[in-house]
């Protein structure tokens, strides 16, 4: 534990930090799982909406650091390939 104001307050502050962090990393994690179940069930109308719900979080993930950008790239690319696959049915 630090002994020194201003190095605990940056204890107490990324611990914040980290739990925004958490939560945003959650809520996108919740809009590629909740895109994948309805891609899954062949839902398209859903499907749709969800997809861009999802790559909208994934480009917000990176905007903040959650996440880094090919990361994202490659999910959204995965992403649209199950769509596109459920869409030509």
């Amino acid at each position: 534990m630090p002994n020194i104001k201003s190095a605990k307050k940056r204890v107490l502050v990324i611990e914040k930090k980290t739990l925004i962090n958490q939560m945003h990393k959650t809520a996108l994690k919740t809009a590629v799982k909740r895109f994948e179940a309805a891609a899954d069930e062949k839902n398209l109308d859903e499907a749709k909406a969800l997809f861009s719900e999802a790559v909208s979080k994934l480009d917000k993930g990176v905007k903040q650091g959650i996440l880094h950008k090919n990361t994202a790239a490659r999910k959204k690319s995965q992403l649209a390939l199950k769509l596109a696959k459920i869409s030509a049915k």
